[in-house]
């Protein structure tokens, strides 16, 4: 892990300390499963509950270094070294893999968790972002073109509702590596029987995997990694969005930027959103390792190593990566600023073009067949965009359409008619973003009133006339 991308929780979950514990946790509940079932005495079991204890992390990587090239063996001598004679009762009839991949499994679905738990947070302050700006109007763009009309909310309730999916891929996956393996060497319990297999797993919070060979099965991890990337991937296009919309010439929403922060070393004024590129550049590695999981499943016979080295860069990497991304982009969410003038101000830079589709639909009423319609829309358009004046002027200068049906086609009305459905839809009721649980969103207050798309105005929520 990058110390500079990890979080304290995923450092401490991925650390030495916590690997080797739960090595040693799975290897006491081996032998009191074993004791419970006879094989061995319980006494030793009792006695091992009690006094066994493991090497420190150095003392472990010393004897690997110096004398096994093994890390479980060197883990052992470790713990034989403080326990005594009773350790070698320890480790009997089980496979280092039996060992490594359920205490694998238990660090994952750890990781998920913390996961789960900052994607929830996540969730609930872009919920609350939605609820806030549910009637903010801004200009929806698709190709990097102004398109129809907004509203700043409903942009947030799709991010919303994507994070949704993004934590329902995530439970799935918890669960497909939610399994631990006690089943020796090949997979056939030739030494130690299923029901200490059973046993372990029980103690674990795991289930036991139906079959397996030496090892699990990588497409679970295969599986996992990949929704940890879709998520990283949600993230990005959040934080890109961002991006583009706080470009100088847009200026309609800003990242967290500190007093005394520096933007640039040479330009003073400089502002940039580099929060926003960090997690676009991080989703970028985490996708990397798509590729590496895909590729550790296929192994020789019932198992070779070739994925031992590279699951232990990518799943520590990858889990501490995501975290870290979710953690950030609700410090970006909590903190962004929103500016409601600017986003009306590009909204009406076209003089009304954004509403060439009603237009296109008045003139059909009117009588216009569609080709008609749409050669006169698109002649008016032109001349607006060269400078023959405002969109809505042009029009009317053609005496295509009553002033009156003209009116009713630059009427933000019906574009907000369906928010509250829309936000209902995604999950997000009325009243998300006072209960919001992070700090509110900076709000840039402009002129009130339907002219300006107040959402604090009953007028504004019926919508207005576009000027």
């Amino acid at each position: 892990m990058i110390e500079r991308y990890a979080t304290p929780e995923m450092r401490a979950l991925w650390s030495a300390e916590q690997r080797f514990d739960l090595w040693l946790e799975i290897e006491l509940l081996a032998v009191e499963a074993q004791a419970a079932l006879g094989l061995i005495p319980r006494e030793v079991a009792a006695r091992l509950r009690r006094a066994a204890r493991r090497g420190t992390p150095a003392r472990i990587e010393e004897i690997e270094r110096e004398q096994t090239q093994h890390d479980v063996v060197a883990f052992l001598r470790s713990v034989a070294e403080l326990t005594g004679p009773n350790a070698s009762y320890l480790h009997r009839g089980l496979g280092s893999s039996d060992v490594v991949d359920t205490a694998l499994a238990v660090l994952l679905v750890r990781a998920a968790d913390l996961i789960l738990e900052e994607l929830r947070a996540v969730r609930a302050t872009t919920a609350a972002l939605a609820d806030r700006h549910r009637y903010t109007v801004m200009a929806g763009r698709t190709h990097g073109m102004q398109a129809e009309p907004i509203t700043f909310g409903v942009k947030a309730a799709v991010w919303y509702a994507e994070l949704g999916r993004a934590e329902r891929r995530l439970l799935a996956a918890r669960e497909s590596v939610r399994v631990g393996k006690l089943s020796g060497e090949v997979g056939m319990f030739a030494h130690s029987p299923p029901e200490v297999e059973a046993a372990v797993c029980a103690g674990l919070g795991l289930a036991p995997a139906p079959v397996s060979s030496q090892v699990l099965q990588r497409d679970r991890h295969a599986e996992y990694v990949a929704a940890l990337a879709i998520l990283a991937g949600t993230v990005e296009k959040i934080a890109t969005e961002i991006r583009g919309l706080q470009r100088t010439e847009i200026g309609e929403v800003e990242e967290p930027f500190r007093q005394g922060q520096t933007g640039s070393s040479a330009m003073p004024h400089k502002r940039n959103p580099i929060l926003c590129e960090r997690l676009c550049g991080l989703a970028r590695t985490v996708r990397g390792a798509v590729l590496t999981a895909l590729e550790n499943q296929a192994l020789w016979g019932e198992r070779d190593i070739s994925h031992s080295s590279a699951e232990r860069v990518i799943l520590p990497q990858t889990t501490g990566l995501v975290h870290y991304m979710l953690r950030t982009l609700r410090r970006v969410l909590e903190g962004l600023r929103v500016f409601p003038d600017a986003m009306r101000r590009n909204l009406e830079a076209t003089g009304g073009l954004v509403f060439s589709h009603r237009v296109l639909l008045a003139l059909m009423a009117a009588g216009r067949s569609r080709e008609d319609a749409y050669a006169i829309v698109q002649d008016a358009a032109r001349r607006a965009q060269e400078g023959e004046g405002r969109f809505r002027d042009v029009l009317a200068a053609t005496g295509a359409l009553p002033a009156a049906d003209l009116d009713a086609c630059f009427d933000l009305a019906p574009y907000l008619t369906h928010v509250d459905a829309i936000l209902e839809r995604a999950g997000i009721p009325t009243g998300a973003g006072a209960a919001s649980a992070g700090a509110p969103a900076v709000e840039v207050p402009g002129p009130t009133g339907p002219e300006a798309g107040d959402p604090g105005t009953a007028a504004s929520r019926r919508g207005g006339r576009a000027r």
